[in-house]
């Protein structure tokens, strides 16, 4: 474990963090987490904490993290994508080849339905996209 402490702490919640300035230097060497701020990554909103002022270097940092933290979270959330890629084509070689009748009972109208509908959406959208490209080199 390193023994330097970085500056900055986030508590990651929901929609963003709670920012604290990490402070080892005072008469007891304890550490202290001082609340500065709080973090909206959907908007990228900072709020400072209570009527705290926020430092040059605070705003950068801060706003660093929400841009870091975003795509972290783009990233993530294609990688979600890409295991349910890998569950459904479990799910058809369990279909194929283990599945009982009454298995198949259970859940074959609820995943046609789940599939329809993100077969819509995603035939929409790539259609939407085709058109937009053969607009702009039009």
């Amino acid at each position: 474990m390193s023994t330097e402490l970085p500056e900055y702490y986030f508590r990651t919640r929901e929609n963003g963090a709670i920012a604290f300035r990490i402070d080892t230097e005072n008469r007891h060497r304890r550490i202290e987490m001082d609340q500065i701020a709080v973090l909206n990554v959907r908007n990228g909103e900072i709020k400072p904490h209570g009527k705290r002022e926020l430092s040059e270097r605070d705003i950068e940092v801060l706003s660093e993290w929400i841009t870091e933290r975003q795509a972290l979270l783009a990233q993530r959330n294609i990688d979600d994508i890409l295991r349910t890629v890998d569950h459904l084509n479990l799910t058809a070689q369990w279909a194929q080849s283990k599945a009982e009748d009454d298995d198949l009972e259970a859940i074959t109208d609820t995943l046609l339905l789940a599939m329809h509908d993100l077969r819509s959406v995603l035939v929409r959208k790539k259609a939407d996209r085709l058109l937009a490209a053969s607009e702009a080199n039009t």
